[in-house]
């Protein structure tokens, strides 16, 4: 059953008989077409909700359309059978079901970025942070683009290319042999086996019938690869819905092009092409001042959003001399604003661009005694210190853990480096155990001279000491003298 959707959003949801694109603006509702458009296919055109993925960009949104989707089928259950997720969390799946053809193990690490951030420092020879960073971004670059080390080499025109390049081979070295991927890989691989294994792609269009795609606009040449290699093929009808609005693309610089967006025309000439053209969020003056902005973006498709709302306060623009007194301005309107509606404070939001407003913004509201929450900003265990510790807990609790394990032995520094791990990878990858199993499997020390092999047994036996005594005591402790720490 379809609630409360106008006639363009009853189309976009009945429309299932090849591929189609949804230009959905701002507030246009279309999270509320995806979610019953999956009901809908579930309920009144018999798809098995195992053979239905829906792929957002973030895990908020992901969680948010299965619960919503969760609501509105007759069975809630069936919301479980769904993929919702991210690209990434796909690529994950896949890859954990496709790992030996991949030449890894089902146990496979997953290296965060501050992770790939130590291999590239150590790679590069350098501590320079901007040069770390750019080395990082040419790399997630090439790896979206599916270009390989050697054609990255070949390609380089200048110092810091040829630079980036052959850290970019190294660094595809090291994962291999650290039995890891990183997040790029995660939609990269699976490109490259669908594009080599028909039988592979074959499976996987089997169990995915019919893609939905949120936020179309922001996908790069790798994830509108992986669409295509699902949705097309021998006898491969495309079922899928796209959402995107070319009004919204703001991730060129990291690889996403609007391009994609009149790519998918020529690449499926049987397009259904369906506008949501009604605003259901803004006033008519937010709506104004919004379409005031955009107004001269190179733009696909043309289209006119009406408001739903009415005309709504003015909107006004303050010059201040500085980020201190904008603060200062904030704090006391919005002040005077409560005790003028009798409000709470937790009916106002602030909304800043850049993160670096946010002390400002703190000290301000401090000063006037406004109670605040952070809704983002760098969380308390993403710090580097925090990340150093828990990967020692990560491994005692779990010595499977291979990426806290790397993370553990090298931090702090005793003598293990890349040279050491890339002998202990190879050595477990034969044996099919982790890295910390390696360790302690007969036969590693002939694999390596006493120099590095004494450092790490040194390590995995403190650890299992930690380890005992975490069986033994439990997290209370009894008051015994603590084991020593090597993190001091």
């Amino acid at each position: 059953m379809q609630y409360g959707l106008n006639s363009p959003q009853r189309i976009a949801v009945d429309y299932i008989n090849g591929p189609c694109l949804i230009l959905a603006g701002a507030g246009s509702g279309k999270t509320r077409v995806i979610t019953q458009k999956i009901v809908h296919l579930i309920e009144s055109c018999n798809y098995e909700p195992r053979n239905i993925a829906a792929l957002t960009f973030t895990n908020k949104a992901a969680l948010e359309m299965r619960e919503r989707v969760g609501k509105l089928l007759r069975e809630p259950g069936q919301a479980k059978q769904l993929t919702v997720s991210t690209f990434h969390s796909l690529g994950v799946h896949i890859l954990r079901r496709e790992a030996q053809a991949f030449g890894l193990k089902e146990r496979f690490s997953i290296m965060d970025s501050t992770d790939c951030c130590a291999i590239v420092q150590e790679l590069a020879a350098t501590t320079d942070k901007g040069v770390i960073r750019r080395i990082q971004s040419a790399m997630s670059l090439w790896k979206n683009a599916l270009l390989t080390p050697e054609q990255a080499l070949a390609q380089a025109s200048t110092e810091d290319e040829d630079q980036a390049a052959r850290t970019y081979r190294s660094y595809v070295a090291t994962l291999s042999s650290y039995q890891a991927v990183d997040f790029d890989d995660l939609i990269r691989l699976p490109v490259e086996l669908f594009r080599q294994d028909a039988a592979a792609r074959g499976r996987w269009q089997r169990r995915l019938r019919y893609l939905l795609l949120d936020e179309y606009q922001d996908t790069n040449a790798c994830q509108y690869d992986l669409v295509k290699l699902l949705m097309t093929g021998p006898g491969k009808k495309p079922m899928f819905t796209a959402v995107g609005d070319d009004d919204q693309a703001i991730y060129a610089w990291r690889g996403a092009p609007m391009e994609n967006l009149r790519i998918l025309q020529d690449d499926f000439p049987d397009l259904k092409l369906i506008k949501l053209k009604q605003n259901y969020r803004s006033s008519t003056r937010i709506f104004r001042a919004a379409n005031a902005v955009i107004a001269n973006n190179p733009k696909l498709f043309e289209k006119s959003l009406r408001p739903e709302h009415g005309a709504g306060d003015p909107v006004k623009v303050l010059a201040m001399d500085d980020d201190e007194a904008e603060a200062d301005q904030v704090a006391i309107m919005l002040s005077a604003h409560k005790f003028e509606w009798r409000a709470k404070f937790s009916d106002y939001a602030i909304l800043y661009r850049g993160n670096h407003q946010s002390r400002a913004l703190e000290k301000a509201l401090r000063r006037e005694r406004i109670p605040y929450v952070m809704s983002s900003g760098q969380s308390f265990f993403d710090r580097a210190e925090i990340k150093d510790i828990i990967s020692y807990l990560r491994l005692i609790a779990n010595a499977d853990d291979d990426p806290a394990f790397i993370r553990a032995v090298t931090t702090p520094r005793r003598g293990v480096g890349q040279a050491t791990l890339e002998v202990l990878s190879e050595f477990s990858r034969q044996w099919q155990c982790s890295l910390f199993e390696a360790v302690f499997k007969g036969g590693i020390e002939a694999r390596m001279n006493e120099r590095q092999f004494a450092p790490l047994r040194e390590f995995g036996d403190f650890i299992n000491q930690l380890e005992a005594r975490a069986m033994r005591v439990g997290a209370a402790g009894t008051g015994e003298n603590p084991a020593p720490c090597w993190m001091t």
